[in-house]
Order: structure tokens, then C-alpha cells, then sequence
């Protein structure tokens, strides 16, 4: 803690949460209206669920799921190697002073969700998890 009671830990900045949801929804629009020559994007839709912009806007970290979860590494890996392309195509569809390059990753969240929603059905976690009669 500072001084000042603040923690020097902090998250993004409103500015950065809005660069990042600019980014995104950009994004999804540009995914819907092209057609991308890389042959692991052929056919394949995806969801873009987060967009974290660096502090100086000029670096976007994409989340993404691809539709069902199947074959994530080579969709991302596909989406990495358009990148230029998408960020071309993003750069005339938003208003920054920057164009952030753009580097995708998958999303884990969806598969830990998942986890967690199979350990909340185990019986044994379930018991622990009921309420009693002394409630």
C-alpha cells in the first residue's frame, strides 16, 4: 500500500477498457463480413470475448473461442498469421490515433467453467454444498 492508502497493483484504466471495447466489437464486424484466405479459418466461426489494450494503446490481446471449442490452437495460430490483415481492416474502422497490433490468444475461461460446473455436480460436492436443517 502507498501513502495514501492506494495499492500500487492496479487494473486497466477506463480509457484502456474502452480502447478495448472499441477493439472487439470492431473485430467481431470484421470477422463477420470477411472471408479470410487462411485455410484454418475457412468455415469456422469465432467468438472474440475480451480485447485488453496496453497501457500506450498501440498492443491489443485478443481472447478468442472458436465455435464448439474444436481445433482452438489452429484457429488462433490462423488469426495470428492475418493479423496484419485484420489490423489494416481495423485501423478504417476505428477512430485512434494508433492501430494496435493485434496478438490472439485462446480464451481458457470457457474450459475452466466447464470444470468447475462438473465439480459442483459431484455428489460429494454437492453434500457439502446443500443446505442443512440447522440453516
Amino acid at each position: 500500500m502507498t501513502r495514501h492508502g492506494k495499492s500500487k497493483i492496479q487494473g486497466p484504466s477506463q480509457r484502456q477498457l474502452r480502447a478495448g471495447e472499441l477493439v472487439r466489437h470492431a473485430l467481431v464486424e470484421i470477422l463477420r463480413e470477411e472471408d479470410l484466405a487462411d485455410p484454418a479459418l475457412t468455415g469456422v466461426s469465432v467468438t472474440i470475448t475480451e480485447a485488453r489494450v496496453s497501457p500506450d494503446l498501440r498492443h491489443a490481446t485478443v481472447f478468442v473461442e472458436p465455435l464448439g471449442g474444436v481445433h482452438s490452437d489452429d484457429v488462433v495460430a490462423g488469426l495470428n498469421r492475418v493479423s496484419k490483415f485484420l489490423r489494416g481492416r481495423l485501423g478504417h474502422s476505428i477512430d485512434m490515433r494508433f492501430t494496435p497490433q493485434l496478438k490472439f490468444l485462446h480464451d481458457e475461461s470457457f474450459e475452466t467453467a466447464a470444470y468447475m460446473d462438473k465439480l459442483f455436480s459431484d455428489p460429494k460436492v454437492k453434500a457439502d454444498i446443500a443446505p442443512t436443517d440447522e440453516d
